[in-house]
């Protein structure tokens, strides 16, 4: 085993955060499909699937436009142990509110409250583990997270489908509270390197506000526009989002109402796609550390355009499982690589606000893309829509070619120690010099 992979496995931290995260993930992914499954069950409508979706994005890009700021700014293990315990309160309360009959109303607000907590987390999440790891170990870190997701997506969706044949998809979302409880323990035995408070709200004078707005909504959309790569990379991220937020949503009505299956083979389907996480997470260090970033992440969405087209035209429960592992294999691949690349280029103490814009931006075009692909399929099915989707995808792997991102090798290096005010010093370096994993 590489002495890189090795060391992972001695950082108690490290492990305990992993450890930590992989019930949290197995939580969120019997949810990824209970919700949905709870909204079908309630409304029969796949327009009403698309707008919770909707509510998901638009609360996504609303809460990220201040997550970053709020996240440099405050103690990083603190901030998620205080989202994972509301988040369990929240959930954990659903079950209770589904006797008193269904209340679709619910729903909408709490996914929208959930959905802000979950931003907060996750931007702290990403930029918690360069503090918890050594760079040149930031790739295989992420891959075992990503790998961790991909038990989750195993494991979730069968026992969301049985949950949901059972005693009904609203304890899904109820047992996803519970293992947040268990994340906001086991959060509370890590100690992270940095801590992100090194300027607490507290020490600003009143004068600093306005500086600090300016921050707020500026500073990580700078370094991202300023940089090469995450430049491009924004936003034909930001096209790629548009067809495939609402790919769940398309999964699901394809399923139950086009071939007529119920919720266990919904579920059964769903999990068979976390194999693809699984492979991608053993593979993205090595295809990355060979190919190179660009490489690994314009073939990820070629893949997922394939994917995509031939789920929607594909009457075979088999091969519709496959296409979902193909699917979701460039979508963790493709995910691993940006969010490395992000951690190796950006000084610490911009990392969440950087995380925040990247993810505001990209996200913004995700609930229009939903609630237009979920309204067309309403009108012209799932097929069309799916095939439209393809090629869409593959129409940004071309204009991916006529980028940076063509040839990238990206260093950690000489980035993780550049000062805040000068992003032009993160740039890539040059296409044939060799990356650090």
């Amino acid at each position: 085993m590489p002495a890189h992979h090795s060391s992972l496995w001695r950082n108690r931290d490290f492990n305990v955060f992993w450890l930590g995260q992989a019930l949290s993930v197995l939580g969120g992914s019997i949810s990824l499909l209970a919700l949905p499954l709870l909204v079908y069950d309630a409304t029969g409508s796949v327009v009403q699937m698309g707008l919770i979706t909707v509510v998901t994005g638009v609360t996504s890009i609303v809460t990220g436009v201040f997550a970053g700021h709020v996240v440099d700014r405050t103690d990083r293990r603190r901030l998620m142990i205080t989202c994972d315990l509301v988040r369990a309160l929240l959930l954990g309360a659903v079950p209770l509110i589904w006797l008193a009959g269904l209340r679709i109303w619910v729903l909408y607000v709490l996914t929208a409250l959930v959905t802000a907590l979950k931003t907060l987390f996750d931007v702290a999440y990403v930029t918690a583990v360069p503090g918890l790891v050594r760079a040149d170990d930031l790739t295989a870190a992420n891959g075992r997270l990503m790998g961790t997701f991909a038990v989750g997506t195993l494991c979730g969706p069968a026992a969301a489908g049985f949950l949901a044949a059972g005693v009904g998809a609203d304890w899904g979302l109820g047992v996803d509270g519970a293992t947040f409880l268990v994340s906001a323990v086991s959060l509370r035995w890590v100690a992270f390197e940095r801590d992100g408070s090194a300027e607490p709200p507290a020490a600003k004078p009143r004068a600093a506000e306005p500086a600090k707005l300016r921050e707020m909504f500026v500073v990580g959309f700078r370094f991202l526009w300023s940089h090469p790569v995450l430049r491009p990379l924004t936003v034909l991220l930001t096209l790629l989002t548009f067809v495939t937020m609402g790919a769940t949503d398309l999964l699901v009505y394809r399923i139950q109402h086009e071939l007529g299956q119920d919720a266990a083979t919904v579920g059964y389907v769903i999990a068979a796609s976390g194999l693809g996480v699984v492979g991608a997470a053993f593979a993205a260090a090595p295809l990355r550390r060979v190919f190179g970033f660009g490489a690994c992440w314009l073939g990820s969405v070629a893949l997922v355009g394939a994917a995509v087209a031939g789920t929607g035209v594909s009457h075979s429960l088999p091969v519709i499982a496959l296409l979902a592992a193909v699917f979701m294999f460039g979508m963790t691949l493709g995910g691993v690589c940006s969010m490395t690349l992000r951690q190796e280029v950006t000084p610490d103490p911009l990392l969440g606000r950087v995380t925040s814009a990247f993810w505001t931006v990209h996200n913004a075009s995700g609930p229009v893309g939903a609630a237009a692909l979920t309204v067309l399929a309403a009108r012209y099915g799932v097929p069309a829509v799916s095939v439209a989707a393809g090629v869409f995808c593959l129409l940004i792997v071309g204009a991916g070619l006529l980028t940076p991102l063509r040839g990238s090798r990206v260093t950690a290096a000489p980035a993780r120690d550049v000062v805040a005010g000068s992003p032009a010093r993160a740039a890539v370096d040059a296409p044939r010099r060799p990356e650090r994993p």
